[in-house]
Formats: structure tokens, sequence, C-alpha cells
């Protein structure tokens, strides 16, 4: 076993500020944790660390890693539509073994800028799945796979045929669950045969992006996208929610929200109402989304997110926004991690409270949210593997 002593750390799932405590870790689990000192014989002194649990990315595109800033500037359906955007056209004229050496690279940049794990959105059916699997192999970072039928009927469609179902029942035998494009693609049928299909399984989907989306809705169904995809598909987890109403966020409370603040930025979608989705209860997490659009960086949307909405007159306490990039994000992915506490995987940053940007920490939670970043770790730890040399 493994002792780590005279840390400041974020404990449990609240996240309560230790000032001198310690973790105990053994074989890749945290074992103890707690202020004061560890009775165990191997010791490593943290004294000058602040400890806190690695990040959780809620949600990603990783393998758009290989189009950064094509099409800078153009809106959302230019960029990112699934039939006709331009990341569809780069992802079918790219080969495998150049998607899966990007993929690699944005799994490493991950590790090193302290997230332990994240989900993905990945298209392609199950080779799209494998492709995922086989690029991010060896490295220690958990990869929640949701994968995708390569179907987009619209709304007023028919549901899946049944070499789509089959597809997405043998998507479903190699992924963590499905990551549906959005109920502008589907059908009130297809949204209802996917819920079948995934059981149990996580069920994740966009919704409410942009003004054009929900545009799009109305004119075509006479109905919100919320409203359609709660009505028929049950999700675990709604993406984004950037244009949702005061209804549409009640309506999802049930529900996990992940919000991607610098994604909507950069295609002028808007801005999550974050401080509206915690007044009425919602779970919400954070994700980078689209490595196309924004390097996976925690750090920087934790800093946009809360600086954004107290420009739009939102206050949002710094402790809630780290929650939502840690213990929620694990929580609503089924991981377990995100938090310092025994019985959770010992996924871990270590911040130099000494450094520069830093240097003196007064409120720990705000320090991390804007000020703290890749430069001031320390040191990443990944099921209690401290992640050095990775490639």
């Amino acid at each position: 076993m493994l002792a780590i002593e005279n840390a400041s750390i974020l404990l449990g799932p609240d996240l309560d500020y230790v000032e001198r405590g310690y973790i105990e870790i053994e074989d890749g689990v945290i074992n103890g944790a707690g202020s004061g000192n560890s009775g165990a014989r191997k010791k490593i002194d943290g004294s000058g660390f602040l400890v806190m649990p690695a990040f959780v990315n809620a949600h990603t595109h990783i393998a758009d890693s290989i189009g950064k800033d094509i099409a800078a500037g153009s809106r959302l359906d230019e960029r990112v539509h699934p039939v006709f955007g331009a990341k569809k056209k780069i992802l079918e004229a790219s080969r495998p073994e150049h998607l899966k050496a990007l993929v690699r690279n944005s799994a490493v940049s991950m590790l090193k800028s302290g997230i332990a794990a994240f989900a993905d959105f990945r298209e392609g059916g199950p080779d799209g799945i494998r492709l995922l699997r086989e690029a991010i192999s060896g490295l220690p970072i958990r990869c929640v796979a949701l994968g995708r039928v390569d179907h987009y009927g619209g709304p007023s469609g028919s549901g899946l045929s049944e070499q789509e179902l089959a597809q997405a029942k043998e998507v479903l035998a190699i992924s963590d669950g499905l990551g549906i494009s959005g109920a502008n693609e589907n059908s009130d049928a297809a949204l209802g045969q996917y819920r079948q299909a995934a059981g149990d399984r996580l069920v994740a989907i966009h919704a409410a992006e942009s003004k054009e989306t929900t545009e799009f809705s109305l004119k075509n169904t006479g109905r919100r996208e919320v409203e359609r995809v709660m009505g028929h598909l049950h999700p675990d987890i709604i993406v984004h929610m950037t244009q949702a109403t005061d209804d549409e966020i009640a309506l999802a409370s049930k529900t996990g929200i992940v919000v991607c603040p610098r994604a909507n930025g950069v295609l002028g979608a808007g801005l999550p109402r974050v401080a509206e989705m915690l007044r009425r209860g919602c779970r919400v997490a954070i994700g980078t989304d689209n490595v196309m659009l924004n390097s996976p960086d925690m750090f920087r949307e934790l800093d946009y997110l809360w600086k954004a909405s107290h420009a739009q007159g939102d206050f949002i306490e710094p402790r809630q926004l780290v929650r939502m990039a840690t213990v929620n994000g694990a929580q609503m992915l089924r991981l377990n991690s995100g938090s310092v506490e025994p019985g959770k995987n010992a996924d871990l940053i270590f911040l130099d409270k000494h450094h520069a940007d830093l240097y003196p920490v007064h409120d720990p939670y705000a320090a991390i949210v804007h000020r703290a970043g890749r430069d001031s770790i320390a040191a990443v730890m990944a099921g209690g593997r401290f992640v050095g040399a990775i490639h």
C-alpha cells in the first residue's frame, strides 16, 4: 500500500477541503483518505500539493482530431452536421491508421492535462468503436465509448430497418451504450427503437444545441427536441441544452445534462444556462466536445464557463463547477471515479500550490477554476499509476 501524506486534498463527493491529509492507495484503488496522517509504511510526502480528483470529460468526438480548425468561422451545420458537414467529408476521406494516430494523440493530451476518463460519441458503427478501442489501447485512460448507427432519416422518416437494428445490437455488444446524433435526424419510432435495443445501457443524445436545431424541430414536428427525446428515447444523458427553455430544463431535470460551453461559443450557438439548471435540481457535467473545434482541456472549459456566466449575470460557485468536472461526470457515466474516497479508483491530479499562477492559494476551488492549467500540474495519477512519459 502506498500513502500520500501532508497534502491538501479535495475530499469525498462534496469536495471538502482538507488542509493537511492523506490518501492510501492499494491495487489502483483508494483504500483510505482523510485528515491527519496515515499508518502505512510506504509514504510519499505530499507537502506543497493540492490533490483533487482527476477530471472526467463527459463528452467528446475524439476522432475529429484529424480536422482541427477546418471551416473555422462556420456555424454548426456547416462544420459538424452528420450528413453534409465538413467533419463527415474529412472522416470519410481519412485513412483508419491516420485516425487512430490522432485519436491516441488527443487521449495522451487529455491524460497530461488531468483527464483520466472521457466519454466519446463514435460514428461508424461497430468499426468506429473498434478503431477507438485500438487507438487508445495500453493507455491508462478510461473511455466510455458510445456508438452509433449511421441512420439519419429525419423526424418524419421511418423507423430503423432490420439491418440498422441488427447493427445497433452489434454496436451495443462492443460499446458502453449509444451516442445518438439528435432528434432532428430521427423519427419518434426510431428513438423508441434505440431505447428498446439499448435496454439498461447508457443512451446519450444531442439536443437544443442551437437556434437552428430548435427552429427545425418546431417547424417540422411542432415540438421541441427535448420534448421528443424525453417522450420517446428516455435518454440517460442529454448533451448541450444551449437553447433549452425553462420548460425543457425542467423536463430534463431527471436525466443527466452535459454542457460543452467552449464548443457552443466557437459555433456561435450561445451559452448554456447552467445556473438555471442547477437551481432546478439538474445534475450537470462538462465536456470539451469535438476536438475539431476545441482542445480537450477541462481547465479552459471551467474558466470559460465561470466567466461567461458571470458576464451574463449568472453566478456559479467555483466548487459547483469543479464538481461538474469530476464527481458529476463520473456518476453520469457510471464510473468508479471522480472523487477522493475509499473504494474509488485512484485517479488524481497533483497541483503545485507554489506555482507562480496559483500561489498563494486562498480559495482552492476558485484557483482550480480560473488560475490552474496544465503548467501547474505536478503529476497525474490514473488507476493508481503516475502518468509519466506516455505516447
